[in-house]
């Protein structure tokens, strides 16, 4: 039985990050005797997508695996003009979970002998971070224990960034800001998620690969995975090939509300820290090749998910997700939210259960904890 302390607790960690309901599949796995995970429970995914779109989210796209069986969902809209039904293999704006694959790319180059994890990363990218940095390890970055402070942006509040929305922040002007500022703290001493860290993550990967980071993760992650419908856009505001549009919910001064279309958006700043176009499907590839071995060889796998154990609190592994533990059982998940998108991905290092989600969030930066967010969540992990 899942405590539901813990759920909305792991809902919220995810959250910072009127269409037909699409007829679900269900799938039972062979019985084994090893497996003690439930069987999704259907009517409860079901019941967690119903009644979209609504002032919340505009569609929902889940898929739950693992030992018990499987199921796959989807609810709400393309968009709001036409009300057609969302496409469940749809493209969408991933986020943060771009740092699992950055995380695994800069650990594969760990196991070939191109990363030394313990070394400076000053002495990989000079003179990105001013003389009042200490050294700071790549497991430092990989970690979110490196006090770097986060870069410049184009603005500070939604209105500002949307105002900017299609022009270009590289991320190599948004690691010089950073490196410009003052330490956060000492190098190791604290655990401070930020997507700074991987920003110079990316940098470093192109830095030792002499290739662009996109060309060079497709290679090192995705082609491994089989991620065949995911990709960079780097500077191209658009989303290649099926997508449900995004929406941001705003006030209007006379009280009402408006839904602004924000599926377009260059997203070139996020970088390694965030700006992969995905589907639910690949994601679930991805957690899955992650956690048998297929992609970081067995030499660095206990990286994966090496929390730093002189840190309280620290939550964060070296391979860029987070550990809950609900109800006894471990989940390994990282989240994701660009304006329009909040998705994620997690799984018990045993994949006896594997959830990958894709919510069209009207509010997808919000610090609150979204409802049909937490609904997937507490569905998919009873």
């Amino acid at each position: 039985m899942r405590t539901r302390t813990s759920v909305v607790t792991l809902s919220l960690a995810l959250a910072l990050a009127a269409g037909p309901l699409a007829a679900p599949a269900f799938a039972a796995a062979p019985a084994a005797a090893e497996c003690t995970m439930n069987a999704p429970d259907a009517k409860a995914l079901s019941a967690a997508l119903a009644g979209l779109p609504n002032a919340d989210a505009t569609a929902a796209l889940v898929r739950v695996g693992g030992c018990g069986g499987s199921w796959r969902g989807s609810a709400g809209v393309h968009d709001l003009k036409s009300g057609r039904a969302a496409d469940p293999d749809a493209r969408f704006r991933a986020g943060s979970t771009t740092k699992v694959v950055t995380a695994a790319a800069v650990l594969r180059l760990a196991a070939e002998g191109r990363i030394d994890l313990d070394k400076p990363v000053q002495r990989y990218l000079p003179g990105l971070l001013g003389k009042q940095f200490r050294p700071i390890t790549v497991r430092q970055l990989l970690d979110h224990t490196s006090g770097i402070p986060a870069g410049d942006g184009l603005g500070a509040t939604f209105e500002e960034l949307y105002a900017h929305r299609f022009d270009t922040l590289t991320p190599q002007r948004v690691a010089a800001s950073a490196g410009a500022k003052k330490p956060e703290f000492c190098p190791g001493k604290q655990q401070h998620y930020l997507n700074i860290n991987y920003t110079f993550l990316g940098l470093l990967i192109e830095k030792v690969t002499g290739r662009p980071y996109a060309s060079e993760v497709t290679r090192l992650v995705l082609a491994p995975a089989g991620m065949r419908d995911t990709y960079f856009p780097g500077t191209d505001p658009r989303i290649r090939g099926p997508h449900n549009l995004g929406y941001q919910k705003v006030e209007r001064a006379d009280g009402t509300t408006e839904f602004l279309d924000v599926t377009e958006w260059n997203q070139a700043d996020r970088f390694a820290a965030g700006d992969m176009i995905s589907t639910t499907a690949d994601l679930e590839r991805l957690i899955t090749a992650l956690f048998q071995g297929r992609i970081v060889p067995e030499s660095r796998m206990k990286e994966v998910f090496a929390v730093p154990t002189d840190i309280t609190g620290a939550s964060y592994s070296a391979g860029g997700l987070q550990r809950f533990e609900i109800a006894g059982t471990v989940y390994w998940v990282k989240s994701g939210g660009r304006y329009g998108y909040n998705s994620a991905i997690a799984a018990t290092e045993d994949l006896s259960r594997t959830v990958a989600y894709s919510v069209n969030s009207t509010d997808a930066k919000s610090t609150d904890a979204n409802p049909v967010v937490t609904g997937i969540i507490m569905a998919a992990v009873k």
